[in-house]
């Protein structure tokens, strides 16, 4: 998680992170982890989160953390992942699978569009509580 919040520019708080994943890890009904690994090392990991939307008629998921090291980048293994975490949200009865993408990470931009995700035109608003 360090190296993929150094990537983004987030500030990353190694207490809070791990506490929080440890609940996500600990009730599935938050949703599901994966750690990507090639040739037995991990080389990054995705977090998807479950929710609910009236707009969008029921469950809805959000891949609330998707990081591929560089090395290991621009071999489909993203567009893989992603493909994993359809298939996890058909079977949970999701209706709606969302992201967010750094609008600086033009390459990711491009990967999504070409998998179906939509730019809305609106703009996700955050309040930390």
């Amino acid at each position: 998680m360090r190296e993929y919040y150094t990537f983004d520019h987030l500030p990353f708080d190694e207490q809070r992170a791990y506490g929080a994943l440890e609940t996500l890890v600990g009730d599935e009904s938050l949703g599901r982890v994966w750690l990507i690994c090639a040739a037995g090392t991990a080389i990054g990991y995705m977090v998807l989160t479950l929710g609910y939307s009236l707009a969008y008629g029921g469950r809805d998921a959000f891949i609330d953390e998707i990081y591929i090291r560089e090395s290991s980048r621009g071999q489909g293994i993203g567009t893989h992942a992603l493909s994993v975490a359809e298939e996890m949200c058909r079977a949970l009865g999701v209706r709606a699978l969302h992201l967010e993408v750094e609008r600086a990470n033009s390459g990711a931009y491009s990967v999504y569009r070409k998998l179906g995700f939509v730019d809305h035109n609106r703009s996700l608003m955050t309040t930390q509580i």
